[in-house]
């Protein structure tokens, strides 16, 4: 029997592809429409508004923007570590100092990633994250994540586990993301809210 890779299920595959289709089809005004309202919503989260540290990512193309709450992190005082990818699709983290810190960087025939340019501090930087915010194409009703596939995530909630360390997990989604149902696996683990533009959703 061919081995099929838990992350990249058959139905996982499917339910992936068409929502990434959708957000294919967003206008740039509509991603940075999305973004102000995501990065107000995030903002007004308690768990983010006493944050000192938060681990996040730069969003890319028409991903639920990230940019403007990052800087918003920022200027707050907060420090922002952002992911580096490496060669076993593990991350490592650097900190966030303004966009004039990022480097664009294209991992094989994927997509371009920016990354932190600076120091790389390790990839146990993430367990000192008071929140932690999960990329994601669709989250349902119990709060298990969709991801992208690559299996890089599931590697950082696996060393949160291992440090016993318990950030807020949380997932910037545009509404039609939030979904009835997403195909899941033992070890798949729910993250704590999910924010769209219209509002948050908890889930514990």
């Amino acid at each position: 029997m061919p081995h099929i890779d838990p992350a990249n299920g058959p139905g996982k595959r499917a339910l992936r592809r068409d929502l990434l289709a959708a957000r294919n089809r967003l206008t740039a005004a509509d991603v940075r429409e999305a973004a102000d309202a995501l990065a107000a919503r995030a903002l007004g989260m308690p768990e983010v508004a006493g944050a000192h540290a938060v681990a996040a990512y730069v969003s890319v193309g028409a991903e639920p923007g990230t940019l403007a709450l990052l800087d918003a992190l920022r200027e707050r005082g907060v420090r922002v570590l952002l992911p580096a990818l490496l060669a076993d699709n593990d991350l490592d983290w650097g900190e966030y100092a303004g966009t004039d810190s990022l480097a664009r960087v294209r991992h094989g025939g994927r997509m371009e990633l920016f990354e932190p340019a600076g120091e790389r501090l390790g990839p146990e930087a993430v367990t000192e994250a008071d929140v932690v915010l999960l990329p994601g194409v669709a989250v349902d009703g119990r709060g298990l994540r969709l991801g992208r596939g690559g299996g890089s995530y599931d590697r950082v909630l696996a060393r949160l586990e291992r440090a016993e360390a318990y950030p807020a997990l949380l997932v910037l989604l545009y509404g039609r993301e939030v979904v009835a149902h997403v195909p899941a696996e033992p070890h798949d683990r729910p993250v704590d809210a999910v924010v769209t533009p219209a509002g948050v959703r908890r889930f514990r």
